[in-house]
Order: C-alpha cells, then structure tokens, then sequence
C-alpha cells in the first residue's frame, strides 16, 4: 500500500539518538551508531521523530510501504521499568507523564500496552511482593524531574492500596501540583472507575 512514511538519510545522521527515544511505536533503532527504521509497519506516520532530529536527516515520503500494525506494538518507552530498578533522575523523565501501575494489571487488562502506555513512562511494582515503600523513591523521581502528570493503575484487590497510598504520598511530598488519577481494574479485567 502507498503511505506516509519516515526516511532517514544516513549520511546526515549524527548517531545522536533522539529520534529513536521520540518513537513511540519503536519504529526507529540505533544501528552501527546510526538512526535506522527498523520496522516500517510499525511506522504510524506521524512524525513524533522529525522535530527532534538536529541533522534533518528525518523527512517524510510516500512511498510502497507495509501497513501500520498498532496491535503488535510495546509502547514501553524506558529500561528498566520496576519502581525499585528505575534511576532517581533519567533523560526519560524530562516532560513525562507518569503511569505507575500495579503489575498484575498488565496481565489483566488485556489492552494495556494501547490503553494506558501509549505515551507514557511506565513504572511498575508490587509492594506486597517487594515488600517495600516505594514512596520515598517516587518522591525523589517527582520532586527532581519536569513530570507532567501520573495516572495511578492498580487492581481492585487490597494489596493494590500500598501501591495507589505510595504515589499519593510522594505526590504531596514532592510539594509540586500535578494532574493525577487513579483507575481501578477489576479481577475481570475491566476497569472500575
């Protein structure tokens, strides 16, 4: 099929990296130190990569090219991505929008990479199985970095308040006023509120 598509001119490239960390879809890779697209089908088009590109070695064609597969997208953005793994202060956070979800929930809703992802930075955990209070962490991550908003995910069972008590407790120890909330998922998988 004929659409929209990024190419990017090797030899304008300067191996810097910001266009494969502006990809959501992961289209775009790092290869032999230079921005390569590595997978056209999951190229959505959209350009998130073009202004991002200090070289201008980003432009867009039309041309014969697989069509977009949203479906078998990871919208993880970051490495690692457990609460009790992540780095205080990472390029990553700079003018993210937080998810900070229980880990069940990822098996349990089935559209969790599109729904909830999907341009965000995603920090997972479980305190009863890490057996930790993750809120002084969460604290630091917010207090020192330009976050935009955190969407809390968890699940309806119990255990999950450690997880949603620990970012709300961050959030008011940050003393910064962000947008936040907190959607619940059932044992079912749909979400509650």
């Amino acid at each position: 099929m004929i659409r929209k598509i990024i190419e990017i001119q090797e030899e304008k490239c300067n191996g810097c990296g910001l266009c494969a960390s502006a990809c959501h879809e992961g289209a775009i890779g790092m290869v032999d130190g230079k921005a390569r697209l590595l997978r056209e089908d999951y190229c959505d088009g959209l350009g998130d990569c073009l202004p991002q590109c200090p070289t201008g070695a980003i432009t867009f064609v039309e041309r014969e090219a697989a069509p977009y597969d949203e479906a078998g997208i990871s919208r993880l953005r970051q490495w690692p991505c457990q609460i009790k793994l992540v780095p205080v202060n990472a390029p990553y956070f700079h003018k993210a929008k937080l998810l900070i979800a229980a880990d069940c929930t990822a098996y349990t809703y089935a559209d969790f990479h599109r729904d909830f992802m999907k341009g965000k930075i995603t920090l997972i955990g479980c305190p009863k199985l890490d057996g930790a209070d993750y809120s002084e962490k969460l604290t630091e991550i917010i207090k020192n970095n330009d976050i935009r908003s955190v969407t809390i995910l968890r699940m309806e069972v119990p255990c999950c308040g450690g997880l949603e008590m620990a970012v709300k407790k961050a959030l008011q120890n940050s003393g910064k006023f962000l947008p936040w909330q907190v959607v619940t998922i059932s044992t079912e998988g749909q979400i509650l509120d």
